[in-house]
């Protein structure tokens, strides 16, 4: 289903921490496979979403059958349909009227457990959503749907108590922590691996955020910076350097 690295930037040597959002995501995707139930993970970009969906999922291969969604505009059920036929890898043309499609997924989906990760998920609407829940709820289907997206997928999620009244867990990913910061930097990048702990939360404070998209983003620069420079280590001079290449 994915690569082995899940990084924003092409970033050498960087390691996927186990943060302790990503040990929950961990045990909630798990009970969300084994209940072939849905859940909805959100929060703020760069936050680390993805990369923890992608990694937990990719742990539970190949004995789950897992199929990635993205969607990249405000798409129809029409739209969904073609999307569920692509990732399926279903012989032949598509049905072009909608029973005779629907029939045809409810038949490939009841055939043996799957998963979908359905990333960007805040670019569904309505009529999107409400699609995914009919071939949920049919019986015969044997689907775990994982929702994941920005705020706005929580937000179009509860606007549709159909939908929302059967997603199984909820969770919100935030930014780290200054603690866990200090905590998990280090681990993320050899880069950081013997910096000074207080020009780690220079760089948090100045830049990083606590987005660990950022953080990549800034690694990337320290990088660059360093192998420029010649210097042994990270610096408070060598991050304002960092810091001049980020908006």
């Amino acid at each position: 289903m994915t690569a082995a690295t899940y990084q924003y930037v092409d970033l050498p040597d960087a390691s996927v921490v186990t943060t302790r959002a990503l040990l929950t995501a961990r045990e909630n995707i798990t009970d969300t496979v084994a209940a072939r139930a849905m859940m909805c993970i959100h929060g703020g970009a760069g936050f680390g979403k993805t990369l923890a969906v992608n990694t937990c999922l990719r742990a539970l291969e190949p004995g789950e059958d897992v199929h990635k969604i993205t969607f990249r505009a405000r798409p129809t059920a029409r739209a969904v349909r073609y999307e569920l036929f692509t990732a399926l890898d279903l012989a032949g043309e598509p049905p072009r009227h909608p029973s005779e499609f629907d029939r045809l997924l409810k038949t490939a989906l009841a055939e043996r457990p799957r998963t979908f990760l359905v990333d960007e998920a805040q670019w569904l609407n309505g009529e999107a959503f409400e699609y995914f829940r009919y071939l949920w709820d049919e019986p015969s289907t044997q689907l775990a749907i994982i929702f994941v997206g920005g705020a706005g997928c929580h937000t179009v999620l509860r606007r549709e108590p159909m939908l929302s009244s059967r997603i199984f867990i909820w969770q919100q990913f935030t930014r780290l922590t200054p603690d866990e910061v200090l905590e998990v930097i280090p681990l993320f990048h050899p880069v950081w691996a013997d910096t000074d702990p207080e020009d780690i939360t220079f760089a948090d404070q100045h830049a990083a955020h606590g987005n660990f998209r950022a953080w990549a983003q800034l690694t990337a620069h320290t990088r660059t910076a360093l192998a420029r420079t010649g210097r042994p280590c990270v610096d408070q001079e060598l991050l304002r350097w960092a810091f001049s290449r980020l908006a």
